[in-house]
């Protein structure tokens, strides 16, 4: 067998747009000769897919897979063009079962996900393309996260956001409670004790020029920051958050009542950190009727 350069590797992932394993395989059988290895892709109709890469990906579904042990759950983010797709049957059962995959491999990398048996001969990566081929929409497996513990919970709200917590004590009635408050609240850490240093000053920075404006004296501006600052930490922390469910108790005081510990929380939301290309329609169909009167 020739042997395939890391460099003809790229070269026909330039040319084409897509995957690396995908690029690599095609240049295995056919020895290495890129210009047959492009004719192969295009009657197999992949580039079409590729094709479909540059198009914006901003919606999908977040996807959860908890182990038969309930210690190990992974959140993953499949992404879409469109909500419709987001909703489509085919889109859905191939992102639950990479999700699994996924789990039961134990990896988070979307590199070796796509490498991946997927079934019928395919791996995850073949199995992607098949699927952009069927919709006509560029589809993409975006991220995911492990979550490992004593006790694991999640807790999915429809297809945009999923979350999973990790627990020591309680159980998981208490953890999907728990899951289920933070898919409502966004906590940024689980304890006060976690907010970073670095955002903690800044943040004083600011309550601080806020409270001098006050022109009150400098021992009642302390006493403002240090308040602006014990409301903003229990804003962030989980545990010092009012549960959602009974907002006179904190979700701390829960978990405690329940001689459980929260050790961490992950929160996936569709479309996170991914910049949406506006479309501004009307403008869109005023240019269309312009250049049809022409």
């Amino acid at each position: 067998m020739a042997n395939i350069t890391a460099a003809l590797v790229k070269e026909l992932r330039d040319r084409t747009g897509l995957g690396m394993m995908e690029c690599k395989k095609a240049l295995g059988e056919t020895g290495g000769d890129i210009e047959v290895a492009i004719d192969n892709l295009r009657k197999s109709g992949a580039t079409k897919a590729a094709k479909k890469a540059g198009n914006v990906a901003a919606e999908g579904a977040i996807l959860v897979a908890n182990s038969e042990d309930g210690k190990s759950a992974l959140l993953l983010e499949v992404n879409s063009q469109t909500d419709f797709v987001a909703k489509d049957a085919n889109f859905s059962e191939f992102a639950n079962k990479v999700a699994q995959i996924a789990l039961a491999n134990n990896t988070t990398d979307v590199v070796a996900i796509s490498g991946l048996a997927y079934g019928d001969g395919m791996s995850v990566e073949e199995a992607r393309v098949a699927l952009v081929q069927k919709i006509g929409e560029n589809i993409q497996v975006r991220r995911a996260v492990l979550v490992q513990g004593d006790i694991v919970a999640t807790y999915a709200h429809g297809i945009k956001i999923g979350v999973a917590i990790a627990l020591t004590g309680g159980d998981v009635e208490l953890g999907r409670d728990i899951a289920m408050h933070v898919a409502a609240s966004t906590p940024m850490v689980v304890n006060p004790t976690d907010v970073p240093a670095d955002l903690l000053s800044r943040e004083k920075e600011i309550y601080a020029a806020k409270a001098r404006e006050s022109g009150k004296p400098e021992n009642i501006v302390e006493k403002m920051i240090e308040g602006s600052l014990k409301k903003y930490l229990a804003e962030v922390s989980l545990t010092e958050q009012a549960f959602v469910k009974d907002p006179d108790t904190t979700v701390g005081a829960l978990a405690k009542k329940a001689g459980a510990t929260i050790n961490s929380f992950t929160r996936l939301e569709v479309g996170e950190g991914i910049e949406k290309k506006e479309v501004d329609f009307a403008a869109e169909v005023a240019a269309q009727v312009a250049a049809s009167a022409k």
